[in-house]
């Protein structure tokens, strides 16, 4: 099972707690967390990738095994610790600010 870590405003959105587990077949990438995520909320479709490209919106971040995976590839295999749910994917609202 893949852990996947949502902010709070998705997990409002979706009523999900802080941590959701999917299972996925085959190699586990950021688009086939995302996808499988999507087809489990609906809701969610569109808020961490947009519609149309399937590009992460902006003040999303991606993180995992303590790395910023925001600007890899999508279909870039996905360290071993979170394909084995030993590690959560972390999807993160930026912070910005001054």
């Amino acid at each position: 099972m893949i852990r996947i870590e949502l902010p709070a405003g998705l997990r409002r959105l979706a009523g999900t707690p802080l941590e959701i587990s999917i299972e996925i077949t085959g190699p586990v990438t950021q688009r086939t967390i995302l996808d499988t995520v999507e087809d489990h909320y609906p809701m969610l479709a569109g808020t961490i990738r947009d519609h149309t490209t399937k590009l992460r919106r902006p003040y999303l971040r991606f993180f995992a095994c303590e790395q910023d995976l925001s600007h890899l590839s999508p279909d870039d295999p996905l360290p071993e610790a979170v394909a084995t749910g030993r590690e959560p994917f972390l999807i993160l609202g930026a912070i910005a600010g001054g």
